[in-house]
């Protein structure tokens, strides 16, 4: 496994509490600060994790298929897209301006991770993240009009 990967791992089991959206970033990350700043160096220097979301939404943390993560840096936002399922698949990541434009996307058959992909103002910026064994069969289809907080 991967040193990138295992970061990504260990910051995804620090990041996501009980399935629900990280509560507290700056507490995990720092409980867990090599791990978070390995994962954010995916996404370059500066970056702070500020969520982690499983996928799909509402699955137990232990047995998500990805991991959404949202990091910042000076009012830019970056995000990846973990795979969890342990082979290559079908991911897309898509994060965009408040407005819808200026997006960022990675797509392709990974067996790690989609991204990074960047916002160059995240305030409340919609994002998709997909993933199945193809575009055409997908077990995650995840929208939010927001991945970054908003104001």
């Amino acid at each position: 496994m991967s040193r990138l990967r295992t970061a990504l791992r260990v910051a995804a089991s620090a990041a996501v509490l009980t399935g629900a959206v990280l509560s507290a970033p700056q507490a995990v990350a720092a409980e867990q600060a090599t791990a978070s700043a390995s994962a954010a160096g995916v996404c370059g220097t500066g970056y702070t994790l500020r969520k982690a979301i499983p996928l799909p939404v509402g699955t137990d943390p232990s047995q998500r298929l990805a991991t959404l993560f949202a990091y910042e840096n000076g009012g830019k936002g970056c995000a990846i897209l973990d795979n969890n399922v342990g082979k290559a698949q079908y991911m897309y990541l898509q994060v965009c301006k408040v407005d819808g434009t200026a997006c960022d996307s990675d797509s392709g058959n990974f067996s790690e991770y989609a991204g990074p992909v960047y916002v160059s103002s995240f305030a409340c910026a919609p994002v998709t993240a997909k993933m199945g064994s193809s575009s055409g069969s997908l077990y995650i289809n995840y929208k939010s009009s927001y991945l970054f907080p908003c104001g």
